[in-house]
């Protein structure tokens, strides 16, 4: 009898779940202060003045924007969906991993960051994003093969 037939989910599906809910949200509050201008947010990063920020924020093209808001909140919406066992995770995580493509590729071929946030464990962020949303979406299409998402 499969795990699917039992009703249970593994363990696993629910450290990965939350721990997938709790980045992703941490992710989309970010986002979301961000958009919004959110002064004393901002100035919660270290080494940067708000405007800078938002002034690198606003130079953003549009492709690499849309690319951020989708990696975000489909990060969420795949996180909430992987804990409800829902096959739909599986693309939410996939169009969550291509808005980390599109957004992180920008410095890579327009603007780079600034300067602040090239430095220290910041400059590492950008990969941990990908590996996170890569991780995400390559372990809830095990679990839909398996049969634990229905």
């Amino acid at each position: 009898m499969s795990k699917f037939q039992t009703g249970k989910a593994p363990i696993h599906l629910w450290v990965v779940g939350l721990f997938s809910l709790l980045w992703n949200a941490m992710g989309s509050m970010d986002y979301y202060m961000i958009r919004t201008r959110n002064i004393e947010w901002i100035s919660q990063t270290p080494n940067i003045a708000p405007q800078d920020m938002l002034a690198w924020v606003d130079s953003l093209p549009v492709w690499a924007q849309l690319g951020w808001g989708l990696c975000v909140w489909l990060g969420l919406a795949g996180a909430i969906l992987l804990l409800m066992r829902r096959r739909w995770a599986v693309p939410a995580f996939a169009l969550s991993l291509a808005g980390a493509v599109a957004g992180l590729a920008n410095p890579l071929l327009g603007s780079p960051p600034p300067e602040a946030l090239a430095q220290g464990f910041m400059r590492y962020m950008p990969v941990v994003i990908f590996a996170i949303a890569g991780g995400c979406c390559f372990y809830a299409n095990r679990q839909k093969q398996a049969g634990i998402l229905r």
